[in-house]
């Protein structure tokens, strides 16, 4: 059965390398029920990080899309990369976004790649919300 595209969003998660985009991502695959338990981006049993060199470096490199449903909206949820050889990645993911979460570590603070991030998403429009991980560190 056909979705009805108004109730459809794709929504991309970007940030800086190690800010927590994609423990950020296993908790919200967590938390729509579509996963049983967050994968762990150290032990390499995330669901974006499926690449064996990903799971190896513990660094997203190709942007990965995961999509659940959350009440009557159906999400393409996008774990995009924060190393700064993958930026173009980042780039493609952002062309096709609804919106964006920007995740930004309460420990690093703001990171020349979160400031990349922000300004390409300038570039297309993109709607951001921010959201601040590492608080409990």
């Amino acid at each position: 059965m056909p979705r009805d595209i108004h109730s459809i969003r794709n929504i991309g998660i970007v940030a800086h390398i190690d800010a927590g985009k994609t423990t950020l991502t296993e908790r919200m695959l967590f938390y729509a029920h579509f996963i049983h338990r967050p994968g762990s981006v150290d032990e390499g049993t995330t669901v974006t990080d499926y690449d064996p060199e990903e799971q190896e470096r513990g660094i997203t490199i190709q942007a990965a899309c995961v999509t659940f449903d959350w009440r009557d909206v159906h999400i393409n949820l996008i774990d995009t990369p924060g190393h700064v050889d993958f930026t173009a990645e980042v780039e493609r993911s952002l062309r096709v976004l609804d919106g964006a979460v920007v995740v930004f570590s309460a420990r690093e603070g703001v990171e020349a790649q979160s400031e990349t991030v922000w300004r390409q998403a300038d570039k297309y429009h993109v709607p951001r919300i921010a959201f601040i991980n590492k608080m409990d560190r």
